[in-house]
């Protein structure tokens, strides 16, 4: 979109402006001084805006908001607050396209998936709504005549949202949507990097919450450093439950942090994909799937498909096929219709990429397609490449390691208990597939000894999770669940209730207090 007037209707539109405040207690816009950063589109490598980040004193402000209107907003019905994210759904909603216009300028990321994001975002407000009438409890049978004994939700409190700038938006919406209807306020922390997305999002809230004359502080954002913000939010132990989505390294950083205080961490951290493809397999569709997979954001996901493994009677098959697919792979303006591919983030990212590279190059592997810096006109911002094959004979230390653009690995193996080691055997484990049309293969890959992942599909890619199931992996990948299921239930906390409604007191497990047990008098 080279169009500068197009770019300043979009800006405007979203009531942004050239300098923006990086910091909204509730409704409440902070004058926020403490320094400028730029929000630079990787499209063009043009600046968009301007936002003044957030002090301490700026952030104090924000998390006591958060905490007094958790006192007030606990307290509301939870179908009530059901309502509000409804009202905030009918904004979203309006402002689709506005917003996916946003997410193309400042992430890159092609429109259609821009759109994608933002219904990603209506979705789970409809999903959340839903919930607001279903938080159940559990009612028991108790050992102990005349008792009841039965569990509840209540709502936990403040929480601290941390997301990465590959999904601005839906990330945030997964955390914010479930939160809001279990009670709690949201103190949010964006990426620097896609400052903008977040601005937008929180103006709309902003006006929905001023319209029910909700108390301000129930939903908030605070955009600044990690030392002065990032560091202060994950340690600050009003914020019952920090979520945190981005690399495994910072993971670790946050949940040391969190737990030092007892806190609750929910953490989702890099994945390392992988996919087997089988004998039996469709090829036609393993390949749209794979092209997906490893190109869709970019190779920007964090269930980006990073690892594909053939079966060696049907190895150069696939491999010929994934080359012609990928020698159509259309890349340049995010905007273009016809884009399969846009930029990626920022140039460190790129040298992220070519680094990558050099080493699978020096440890064994071999380039099979791409993996090229694309240079001049349209891609003069420096921030676009070519996606990359590469096949290696066995899973080389690189290959261990995520690393976060359009690079797909590819091995072979002979029989399927070696695949699935194979597969297992990395560090991360948040989404898998295995490609078959045998169900005893399918069934194996879906057992306990089958895939190790959070995520486990059959003839699906490892992108594209429904908002309906939780979303999450294990082992490097953090364990942490958000979005659908019973994810909701990390947003709470659990009370269990015994009720005595005889004139006894007997104690559990059959003790005998001495005549204190026995009845009272009357």
């Amino acid at each position: 979109m080279p169009v500068t007037e197009k770019r300043r209707e979009i800006l405007e539109t979203l009531d942004l402006g050239g300098l923006n405040p990086g910091a909204c207690a509730g409704s409440r816009w902070l004058s926020c001084r403490d320094h400028t950063i730029q929000s630079i589109s990787p499209v063009d490598g043009q600046v968009l805006a301007e936002v003044c980040t957030a002090s301490e004193s700026d952030y104090e402000e924000v998390a006591s908001s958060a905490l007094k209107a958790f006192h007030a907003w606990r307290m509301i019905p939870a179908p009530r607050r059901g309502e509000i994210v409804r009202q905030i759904r009918s904004r979203l909603r309006l402002a689709k396209q506005e917003l996916a216009q946003l997410i193309t300028l400042e992430n890159g990321k092609i429109l259609a998936e821009a759109e994608g994001e933002v219904q990603e975002m209506i979705d789970i407000c409809d999903f959340a709504i839903g919930l607001s009438r279903m938080l159940y409890g559990s009612t028991m049978h108790s050992e102990r005549p005349g008792h009841r004994l039965y569990e509840q939700w209540h709502p936990l409190g403040p929480i601290g949202v941390i997301t990465a700038f590959n999904f601005p938006m839906a990330v945030w919406s997964w955390n914010a949507m479930i939160a809001l209807v279990a009670g709690d306020t949201v103190v949010w922390k964006p990426s620097s990097k896609v400052p903008l997305c977040a601005l937008a999002l929180s103006r709309i809230t902003c006006e929905v919450l001023q319209e029910n004359g909700l108390p301000e502080g129930i939903l908030n954002v605070i955009i600044g450093e990690g030392e002065t913000v990032g560091e202060r939010l994950v340690a600050d132990p009003r914020m019952r439950l920090i979520s945190a989505t981005g690399s495994v390294a910072m993971g670790r950083r946050v949940g040391r942090a969190v737990m030092d205080r007892l806190g609750r961490p929910l953490l989702e951290l890099g994945g390392n994909n992988g996919v087997i493809v089988a004998p039996s397999a469709d090829l036609g569709l393993a390949t749209r799937a794979i092209l997906f997979g490893a190109v869709g954001t970019a190779g920007q996901r964090c269930t980006t498909l990073r690892r594909l493994i053939v079966h060696d009677s049907i190895h150069e098959a696939v491999m010929e096929r994934l080359v012609r697919a990928y020698k159509q792979v259309r890349i340049g303006n995010p905007f273009d219709k016809k884009t399969i591919m846009g930029p990626l983030i920022d140039r460190e990212a790129v040298d992220g990429m070519q680094a990558a590279l050099e080493i699978v190059k020096n440890q064994g592997g071999r380039i099979r397609f791409g993996g090229e810096v694309l240079r001049g006109g349209l891609y003069s911002a420096g921030t676009y490449v070519s996606p990359c094959i590469v096949e290696v004979e066995r899973q080389l230390p690189i290959v261990l390691k995520e690393t976060f653009a359009p690079l797909l690995y590819v091995m072979t193996y002979h029989h399927l208990e070696e695949a699935i080691e194979i597969h297992n055997g990395v560090p991360q484990g948040l989404s898998s597939s295995i490609f078959t049309n045998d169900l005893r293969e399918a069934e194996r890959f879906l057992s306990a000894s089958g895939s190790d992942c959070g995520i486990a599909n059959v003839n699906l890619s490892t992108s594209g999770a429904e908002i309906g199931g939780a979303f999450g992996g294990e082992k490097d990948t953090g364990g942490g669940r958000e979005s659908g299921s019973d994810a909701w239930k990390a947003y709470m906390r659990r009370q269990t209730n015994t009720i005595n409604w005889s004139g006894d007191m007997p104690l559990a497990q059959g003790i005998e207090f001495g005549e204190f047990s026995s009845r009272s008098e009357s």
